[in-house]
């Protein structure tokens, strides 16, 4: 027989001791990494701590909490960021208790006494199955941080086409021209007055719509230290957002300035 190798962990659950040490006995054999346990509450407990368990081998009548009740458990522990394949064992074919587990997601089931090596075929199929599970789990969780990067930045970008698209301040003679080198510094809302000269700077930059690896750059500073003031200087302001900064320190939104500074 050649040896597996696997990357999971098999939960081997029964009440009866000789069994689970039958059962891990044949599948260590075979290349896998056996977790044995005697009780559904152990095997809960286990399956809680260690998340590379995978695979579960479960008896379906057992005290306190028989295997469908256990895996249903085991499921919500789960949630949909983890998958795992269960497989149940059982004394007797009932049709009806085989249908209830098979409709609370239990992948296959196996009549004691146990054919080892039908079990073992049956176990490699739902590693497979797994493997095809964790990978839809991985692409799922990054599309949807994709599509959430995606929907920010656009986000952003609209808002500061419209910051960039507004009219100009007009000059002391009432016309539209462009700065003086000589022109007064924008008054700066009193929120901001709080803030130390680093936080200062960090918001500037924000308002001219540079990214946290750009501002980084500028000042000579790590990603995420940008990160920590950007978070601590909309805590201060009161702000939820970087467009709603951007707005703020904007020249063409005295309105939005005024608001801040009765905040």
């Amino acid at each position: 027989m050649n040896k597996l190798i696997s990357a999971v962990k098999v939960l081997v659950v029964d009440d009866q001791p000789l069994i689970v040490e039958e059962l891990c006995e044949f599948l260590e054999s075979s290349g896998y990494r056996c977790v044995p346990c005697e009780s559904s509450q152990q095997a809960l407990e286990r399956f809680s701590a260690d998340t590379e368990i995978s695979l579960v081998l479960c008896d379906l009548y057992m005290p306190q909490m028989d295997g469908i009740e256990l895996v249903q458990a085991m499921q919500k522990v789960a949630g949909k960021t983890r998958a795992f394949e269960a497989i149940m064992l059982t004394g007797r074919a009932d049709k009806q208790d085989v249908i209830k587990a098979l409709r609370a997601g239990i992948a296959d089931y196996y009549q004691k006494p146990i054919n080892l090596e039908e079990l073992l075929e049956g176990l490699q199929r739902q590693e497979a199955v797994l493997a095809d599970r964790q990978k839809s789990v991985h692409l799922g969780s990054l599309n949807q941080k994709l599509q959430y990067l995606s929907e920010s930045i656009n986000d952003l970008y609209q808002d500061l086409d419209k910051v960039r698209r507004s009219p100009a301040p007009a000059s002391s003679d009432g016309e539209n021209g462009p700065a003086v080198d000589n022109a007064e510094p924008m008054e700066m809302p009193a929120i901001f007055n709080q803030l130390s000269p680093r936080q200062l700077d960090v918001a500037r930059l924000v308002s001219k719509g540079q990214t946290n690896y750009q501002i980084a750059c500028e000042l000579g500073i790590t990603e995420n230290t940008v990160k920590l003031y950007v978070s601590q200087v909309l805590r201060l302001t009161h702000m939820h957002n970087r467009t709603q900064l951007a707005l703020a320190l904007s020249p063409g939104h005295s309105g939005m300035r005024q608001r801040m500074t009765a905040h």
